[in-house]
């Protein structure tokens, strides 16, 4: 009987056998269909300031729990410095200059809610095709893609024209500004250039006003009121918008509806947190993408009361430690509603910290550990390689370590194959899927080269020689630290992009990073044999993506980024906006 019954078997066990030993080293994704997605996005949080990335000294428990549990990525890369550009390439999948998302000029970010420029009505985000995947799409936090384009409810940039259902945050970003108590951060060196061009019309005017009650000048009343006249209008052009930055860029909305103008600091970190989970709790059913874009730990370092003090870094560690509490909070609520094993959790920063971000002797910006430069820099590590983190229990191998280069433009072609969707196929796309990578089911990243924008400016190429596993990378140009020799553009509060600032290296400096992820030992002909070769290579790269590079608007053009009145989003008449409707709930 036992003969017959192994006889029996026997056809079906074999294939069954090789099936089991060839299926991939994780369960298959396509058993979850339409998992959720809790998308995580800290701003301005440098690589070296989590734990499971090397700080010892910052207290990122819950982080750190994700990278146990799941995938850490040692070489995720923004697509740009700062947040504008970088958060656009991460919602379209592209590089932020193919949308016309990263500027020629210094204005290399939104600088106004009441600016034109924004992320176009023409480009498809991840959330859109989740949207009509029937994703739940939710955004909370920080915005930072403009909001109007002609009138000021038209909301052409608006979250809920980008493919989420729901909006709760900032339109713009946190600044110093919102918070009376702290020195003002907006444009900061303009406003003091317009403050003295202002004083300097006034004394002229008052000067002529008594020289002529005096006698000593001789000069007509007439012209004497045009003179005054003209330093009021001067006043008044510019003090109408720098003089109530915290009433005109420090908003929340919740969807189109403004709740507080302007925002009341002491609750932002509260209400984010219950948005958050709320969003969770309403849409646990059906499948959703939330996607919470903190506004941690940008200045001016909102932090409340019971994590002040507690780290051994100063405001800044506080409140990155408060980020990583709310981090687990999130998490907890994932938990609590059974959706742990059905979502998949993604964590990074839009870029690299702020190095220069200092008052007196307080350090209010990031540490990105071994990394030379920081935010603001297009072309060193410090500027653009950020903590990366994927975890998906049961189907991401848990404490995975992956040094490929990856980007934060992947998660657009990841997320969207993941929801049954399509990426666009009538553009340019430069994210690629993680996913084979992510479960191990190959070896190396699709990224070959990935270039390194300041601005429109191309600063460095990164190239990885999948063959040998090198990572080469050349830099055409490099920002001037000042003082000499800082590691950074303390000088001036941010390094350029062009001009004065940088300069120019013909031929490039090129390191290897996976000897040199420090970027402290620049290669030459004469100590490199593959030198000539490898810039070669990379110079081919350039010329070919080049053409693939097609001429839009310019988002950020100097027309664009200006404040307009007539654009400015207000809850009251303008220009006597003010409302706090979360205090009257």
């Amino acid at each position: 009987a036992s003969f017959t019954l192994l006889c029996f078997r026997s056809p079906l066990v074999t294939p069954l056998i090789f099936a089991l030993l060839l299926q991939a080293p994780f369960s298959q994704p396509s058993t979850i269909t339409k998992p959720n997605f809790v998308l995580l996005l800290a701003d301005d949080l440098g690589i070296g300031d989590v734990g499971c990335f090397g700080n010892d000294t910052i207290r990122t428990p819950n982080i750190d729990g994700l990278a146990k549990e799941g995938v850490k990525l040692t070489q995720h890369i923004a697509a740009a410095p700062l947040c504008t550009p970088s958060r656009a390439a991460f919602l379209t999948g592209r590089y932020p200059l193919r949308s016309g998302m990263d500027a020629i000029n210094d204005y290399r970010v939104i600088f106004w809610n009441a600016g034109s420029g924004g992320l176009p009505p023409n480009e498809t985000t991840f959330a859109k095709i989740l949207q009509q995947q029937g994703y739940s799409t939710g955004l909370i936090g920080k915005w930072h893609q403009g909001v109007n384009c002609e009138s000021r409810n038209d909301h052409c940039h608006h979250p809920l024209k980008h493919g989420f259902d729901y909006f709760y945050g900032m339109p713009f970003t946190l600044i110093s500004d919102c918070q009376p108590t702290e020195t003002p951060e907006m444009d900061r060196a303009f406003r003091r250039k317009l403050w003295l061009s202002t004083q300097m019309i006034g004394l002229i005017t008052f000067t002529a006003v008594l020289g002529r009650l005096t006698g000593l000048i001789s000069v007509h009343w007439r012209t004497l009121a045009c003179l005054a006249g003209f330093s009021l209008l001067f006043f008044i052009s510019w003090f109408s918008s720098y003089g109530f930055v915290r009433y005109w860029n420090c908003i929340m909305m919740r969807n189109h509806g403004i709740t507080e103008q302007p925002m009341v600091t002491d609750r932002t970190t509260s209400l984010i947190l219950r948005e958050s989970i709320s969003f969770i709790e309403r849409n646990k059913h059906k499948p959703f993408l939330l996607f919470l874009s903190f506004l941690h730990s940008h200045t001016p370092l909102l932090t409340t009361e019971k994590f002040l003090g507690r780290s051994r870094h100063g405001l800044y560690g506080d409140n990155v430690e408060e980020m990583d509490w709310m981090v687990g909070q999130v998490l907890n609520a994932v938990d609590k509603e059974g959706l742990k094993e059905t979502t998949l959790v993604y964590f990074a920063s839009d870029h690299g910290g702020w190095l220069e971000r200092q008052e007196g002797e307080r350090q209010l910006g990031g540490w990105n550990g071994i990394y030379k430069g920081g935010k603001a820099m297009g072309g060193w590590e410090g500027g653009i390689r950020v903590p990366g983190i994927f975890r998906w229990p049961g189907v991401l191998p848990a404490g995975t370590v992956i040094d490929e280069p990856t980007s934060l433009m992947d998660i657009y072609p990841t997320v969207v194959h993941l929801a049954g969707g399509e990426v666009p196929q009538d553009r340019v796309m430069d994210g690629r899927d993680l996913l084979p990578l992510l479960r191990g089911a190959v070896e190396h990243s699709e990224h070959e080269f990935l270039f390194h924008y300041c601005g429109m400016h191309l600063h460095a190429v990164r190239w990885h020689q999948k063959d040998t596993g090198a990572v080469w990378k050349a830099h055409y140009m490099t920002p001037i630290f000042s003082p000499p020799g800082a590691g950074a553009c303390y000088d001036r509060g941010f390094c350029q992009c062009f001009g004065e600032g940088v300069t120019r290296h013909e031929p490039p400096l090129l390191f290897e990073l996976s000897q040199d992820p420090s970027e402290a030992k620049p290669l030459s002909a004469d100590t490199e044999p593959l030198f000539d070769m490898v810039i070669r290579k990379i110079g081919r790269a350039i010329e070919e993506h080049r053409r693939t590079l097609t001429p839009v608007p310019e988002q950020l053009s100097v027309s664009n980024v200006v404040w307009k009145p007539w654009l400015q989003p207000c809850c009251g008449t303008f220009p006597f906006c003010w409302c706090d409707k979360e205090d009257d709930n």
